[in-house]
């Protein structure tokens, strides 16, 4: 080998050169398959523009069924973020900072609704909290609280299959951050959750926000738990999901107008969180 084979060894020259090659080429039987799945993907979403009625979309969008199944998905949405919030932070700060038995079980039933089927996670709802369940018995008779059917029912099945993404969120932030701030915070004087409103919030402010938009662009896209849980009722329960449904049957250019408004928030979310899931090192 000589001075200039040794030269290119140590500075890495030719071999960049040919990793760039590698990576640049695409074996013919990864290429066709991952065109196809690409298509597979995207073509579906481009029949829908296609198939819209653009001339009438401001139409329909603004015809009183379909105004209050946005104000309403809008809402509910909105209030199933605000409940993540409350209690899926502190949730996450239990899961990433205290050490207890049986963390990994507690871990797992949280992100459990994550991969259940909603309408199994209606079902479950309406076992805990329908009007005879394990405790929607006690709140009915004891505070007159009766959640199925009802808008806040709505609320409580989109929390329950939203809350997930938040809390993973928030937790992997919270793993993330120096915990040597909070213990200085304490050292200092300042009590637990002290030190966690006033040096451990600020640090993971980003981590709840992208958290936070997840669960609710997930919120305002539930269906199965929703029907099951909170049925299909206009101007009460009727999301954007289910009126899609049921205009899918009576009126298909309502429901595409509705899917693309629910495209255009997935997009939006996306387009948000780009710096977190869209950039590559």
């Amino acid at each position: 080998m000589d001075k200039a084979d040794a030269a290119d060894t140590l500075t890495g020259g030719p071999r960049r050169g040919r990793v760039r090659g590698e990576r640049g080429g695409a074996p013919l039987p990864l290429l066709v398959p991952a065109l196809i799945g690409l298509a597979f993907l995207v073509l579906p979403l481009v029949a829908l523009l296609i198939r819209a009625p653009w001339r009438s979309m401001p139409d329909l969008l603004t015809s009183s069924e379909v105004w209050q199944a946005l104000q309403l998905s809008l809402l509910c949405a909105t209030a199933a973020t605000a409940v993540s919030l409350v209690i899926g932070v502190p949730l996450a700060w239990l899961l990433a900072r205290v050490e207890f038995p049986g963390r990994g079980l507690v871990r797992a039933l949280v992100t459990l609704p994550l991969v259940l089927p909603p309408v199994v996670g209606g079902v479950a709802l309406l076992m805990a909290l329908g009007r005879n369940g394990v405790v929607g018995r006690w709140l009915d008779d004891w505070f007159g609280v009766t959640l199925p059917f009802t808008t806040a029912g709505v609320v409580v099945a989109e929390a329950f299959v939203a809350m997930p993404f938040l809390v993973i969120s928030v937790e992997g932030t919270l793993r993330a951050a120096d915990p040597r701030y909070e213990e200085a915070a304490t050292t200092l004087g300042a009590s637990r959750f002290t030190a966690f409103r006033r040096v451990t919030l600020p640090l993971i402010a980003p981590g709840i926000a992208a958290g936070a938009v997840l669960a609710w662009a997930r919120a305002l896209g539930e269906f199965g738990a929703t029907i099951t849980f909170a049925g299909n009722f206009p101007g009460r329960t009727q999301t954007m999901p289910l009126a899609v449904y049921l205009a899918l049957q009576n009126d298909p250019e309502a429901a595409i107008a509705l899917s693309l408004v629910l495209l255009a928030v997935s997009i939006a979310v996306l387009a948000g969180l780009r710096d977190r899931w869209m950039t590559a090192s």
